[in-house]
């Protein structure tokens, strides 16, 4: 495995726990040589993640929409910064970058990318492994639901 990405949210959250959890995850992939891919932004938990992994040594790529690189939302001190058109091409780029997929805490956003990947796995269309970082619960419902059976 050569990359990551890890989707989160671009605020911090309720919890010191989701950044520390952020930190141990990204110092263990830099421990393995494997890159993060993330959203490029440069606030919150997403910031974060980067800021990190580049710290510990790592290689981090970003990808993120010309629409929020307009913004000032881009991080500008990654290895890697592809700006893309879309939410569309960004989604993509970041599944074609990326061996596996990691969601940590976030909105609707992170839940949308993640929900969409592993559809993906699902479907059949890739064989990546999708995984939640389940921290101090924080997805405990949406595991819930997913588990129902009506």
């Amino acid at each position: 495995m050569k990359s990551i990405c890890v989707y989160c949210g671009s605020n911090f959250g309720v919890r010191d726990s989701y950044l520390e959890a952020a930190q141990n995850l990204c110092a263990e992939m830099t421990k393995r040589e494997i890159a993060l891919v993330y959203g490029g932004g440069n606030t919150g938990l997403m910031g974060a993640i980067a800021n990190f992994a580049l710290a510990a040594g790592g290689k981090v790529i970003g990808v993120i929409p010309q629409a929020l690189v307009d913004k000032e939302a881009a991080h500008t001190g990654l290895s890697d910064l592809r700006v893309v058109g879309s939410m569309h091409e960004r989604k993509s780029l970041m599944a074609d970058l990326s061996d596996a997929f990691i969601a940590l805490p976030g909105g609707l956003g992170t839940l949308e990318e993640f929900c969409e990947v592993a559809t993906w796995t699902q479907l059949g269309f890739h064989r990546k492994a999708c995984g939640l970082l389940n921290i101090e619960g924080f997805y405990d419902r949406l595991l819930s639901f997913l588990d129902y059976e009506p």
